[in-house]
């Protein structure tokens, strides 16, 4: 995820917990996008990126805690500033960038001159050397998200789909460029361990001396979220909606296996490939497990963030299995977690009055029972995800068998919170 330097709120008092400190912690991971051409003066709700998808799907409101401070500095950058337009090559049709050359669309953006233009030499990617891609074989074409240092590009790589994340390097903060690359070398190794069909597929990355680029397949369906707003959230048909999950939790079961935490699992994070399967994205703000003592507290989305995240306190991975409750009742029932309240509302009221989103009463109990478990106060109650696959393959059968024609009909009344 792109990202700023953020501090986040001090929820002590407010939420319960303390700070550990951590409040000047720099998490450069939590991204807030925005689809280019929009104003920032809009209803932050609104704002998502282009239903064209991508590794990487997001909306501004639903994203991490951060800024929507969606400036580029690299515009400015002196190393920039010499390049002679007259070499750029007018592209018909889609415009694309070439290593040197640039179409006339995007002509004017300093990120993808930075990596594209062949006087900046690519640097190493210490242990991931192997995953460095050939610049000659990536076609770039228009951005579709931007962060505050960085943009999402959709592209090619020899001749097929990707997504491909530029972040700028920071000029004037060399503590800040320390943290971004930690963070960037830390989602290349991400990505280039996980191996799984419900994982997003890694094609490599690249340093330069001004960027850093990463490129992934791109899903053409987009996000969850994306879809679900596509549908004005009616329900999705139920065969459907266990389907996703169980993909989902599988693609978890493994990341998990591997000691790794997502840490920001939530629709806009889970993309839908051409076969209407589920690709879990956006590593950049996982951690190891065994590095749970130095995490930044508020690394995630408050409409999916466990109690435990929210107060600054100690956590495993059973966070994400707290988040894949949400995320669970997103699909059954279309709608989005805690609608009728801002973020940081959302945030109080699941730590300070145990809030959960309603669940329908017309629920398959199987269902109901792994939601519940999923958000429970208590991460120990909290199923691992192998044991929610079972039960979704349980869920899956039952569709299957007795209600094989169901279609979740969502009868929510307001509020759309419980305590």
């Amino acid at each position: 995820m792109i990202g700023k330097m953020v501090e986040g709120p001090n929820f002590t008092g407010l939420i319960g917990g303390t700070n550990n400190n951590d409040n000047n912690y720099y998490d450069f991971t939590q991204g807030f996008y925005q689809k280019l051409g929009e104003g920032t003066n809009m209803s932050i709700d609104s704002l998502q990126t282009s239903n064209a998808g991508g590794s990487v799907s997001m909306s501004v409101e639903n994203s991490s805690v951060g800024s929507n401070d969606s400036l580029t500095h690299i515009l400015s950058h002196p190393g920039l500033k010499p390049v002679n337009r007259r070499n750029y090559s007018v592209s018909v049709g889609q415009s694309v960038i070439r290593p040197g050359k640039v179409g006339h669309a995007l002509n004017d953006d300093a990120l993808a001159q930075a990596l594209m233009d062949n006087r900046f030499p690519i640097e190493g990617l210490s242990n991931y050397d192997e995953w460095t891609i050939d610049l000659r074989k990536l076609n770039m074409g228009s951005a579709f998200a931007q962060g505050a240092f960085g943009k999402l590009y959709r592209g090619t790589y020899n001749g097929g789909d990707v997504a491909i994340k530029i972040l700028e390097r920071p000029e004037n903060s060399p503590e800040k460029a320390q943290v971004m690359e930690q963070q960037f070398q830390q989602e290349v190794m991400m990505l280039a361990t996980l191996k799984h069909p419900n994982i997003v597929r890694f094609i490599g990355a690249c340093r330069k001396p001004m960027v850093w680029c990463i490129v992934t397949e791109y899903a053409k369906g987009g996000s969850v979220r994306q879809f679900l707003t596509r549908r004005q959230n009616r329900a999705v048909p139920l065969k459907l909606a266990v389907k996703q999950a169980l993909d989902v939790a599988r693609g978890m079961a493994y990341v998990h296996r591997l000691g790794f935490i997502h840490r920001d699992l939530k629709s806009d994070n889970l993309l839908i490939a051409a076969d209407k399967s589920i690709k879990i994205a956006d590593f950049g703000v996982a951690r190891i497990e065994v590095q749970t003592e130095g995490m930044t507290p508020e690394t995630g989305t408050y409409r999916w963030m466990a109690p435990e995240m929210i107060q600054h306190r100690p956590y495993t991975q059973k966070v994400d299995v707290y988040s894949f409750g949400i995320v669970l009742w997103e699909l059954i029932t279309g709608l989005l977690p805690f609608q009728n309240m801002t973020a940081v509302q959302a945030a109080f009221a699941v730590v300070n009055k145990g809030v959960r989103p309603v669940i329908p009463n017309d629920c398959l109990p199987v269902l109901r029972e792994i939601m519940m478990r999923c958000w429970d106060i208590n991460p120990e109650v909290r199923p691992p995800f192998n044991d929610i696959v079972k039960m979704l393959e349980i869920a899956e059968t039952d569709v299957l068998t007795t209600v094989r024609k169901a279609r979740f009909r969502c009868c929510m009344t307001q509020p759309m919170t419980i305590d």
